[in-house]
């Protein structure tokens, strides 16, 4: 029987014979975070894919991660870590359907959630993270905004910037947006000397019992300078065991045991063997004209941001 860590072994002597870059979104298990090169949310590992030195880069997280790095290195060849792997938020509204409330909403900006699909990003007029959602929209010269997709974050960021008008869609991420004031309050109770650290994709009945809201580095960032010993923590479970990792002399807690993404979850320490031995994943192919119209949106958020 093969060991994780010799299975880690011969993943980083692939890697290195055939050059390639290994990215991992933090939802992915701690065994492949090991072996990757870079590890964080999606938009700074596309970043650190564009100034790598390989030519090949292998993203284990999911499909529009995947197309955000091929949009910024369309020089080199990306492969996604799982075909199937997916995220429900980035497909829940279409072109066509975005393209109507352009036209219904003229005067309006419409920015875009990064968690949306290449062809989604081509009807928009800038992106944003949950990390740079806040200062992007304060600094846009519009004041009328069309947010998509995700309801709770721009609700979250609607509340930050007062003097902007949102509009929102109803979209957002059915892990976060599916945990309840109730099982937040019972987090709350069975561990009261615990601080309370949620993503902004949450609801806002479990976001306004927060100690801090932010995205999932923000969350990390928090504890890394946090002087307290516990913490409830209100994002993708995988966060909790990185943590404990981290800061073993702390204690984390899952807000839910229904906080896992599922799509992350596909992507197994094997599924990256078989990648850097060339026989599974899927090559990230986009039409260069979908890429330089998409590739618009991310600009606007680099100049606002």
């Amino acid at each position: 029987m093969t060991t994780t860590r010799q299975l880690q072994d011969e993943i980083m002597k692939i890697k290195k014979e055939k050059d390639i870059c290994i990215l991992a979104h933090a939802y992915q298990n701690h065994e492949i975070l090991e072996i990757a090169d870079y590890v964080g949310d999606s938009y700074g590992l596309s970043e650190k894919a564009a100034e790598a030195p390989q030519q090949t880069v292998l993203m284990c997280g999911v499909r529009f991660m995947a197309e955000t790095v091929k949009i910024l290195s369309p020089e080199k060849k990306v492969i996604l870590s799982h075909p199937d792997a997916d995220c429900p938020m980035a497909r829940q509204f279409n072109v066509d359907e975005i393209k109507k409330l352009k036209e219904q909403y003229p005067e309006y900006a419409v920015v875009a959630y990064i968690n949306t699909t290449t062809e989604l990003k081509t009807v928009c007029d800038v992106c944003v993270t949950s990390a740079s959602a806040v200062k992007i929209v304060h600094n846009m010269k519009e004041k009328d905004i069309l947010f998509i997709p995700d309801c709770n974050l721009g609700a979250w960021v609607a509340k930050q910037v007062p003097e902007k008008n949102l509009q929102l869609l109803q979209g957002g991420c059915p892990i976060h947006a599916g945990i309840t004031k109730k099982e937040a309050l019972a987090a709350k109770e069975q561990y009261p000397n615990a601080q309370f650290l949620v993503h902004p994709e949450c609801v806002n009945g479990v976001s306004e019992m927060a100690d801090y809201i932010g995205s999932t580095t923000g969350i990390m960032d928090y504890v890394k300078k946090s002087t307290h010993n516990e913490f409830i923590i209100g994002t993708e479970n995988s966060i909790v065991a990185h943590l404990q990792f981290e800061y073993p002399d702390k204690k984390f807690y899952p807000l839910s045991k229904k906080l896992v993404c599922h799509d992350m979850k596909l992507t197994t320490l094997a599924d990256v063997y078989h990648c850097v031995k060339g026989d599974a994943g899927e090559e990230i192919i986009l039409p260069e004209e979908v890429r330089l119209a998409a590739k618009k949106s991310l600009d606007a958020m680099l100049r606002l941001g």
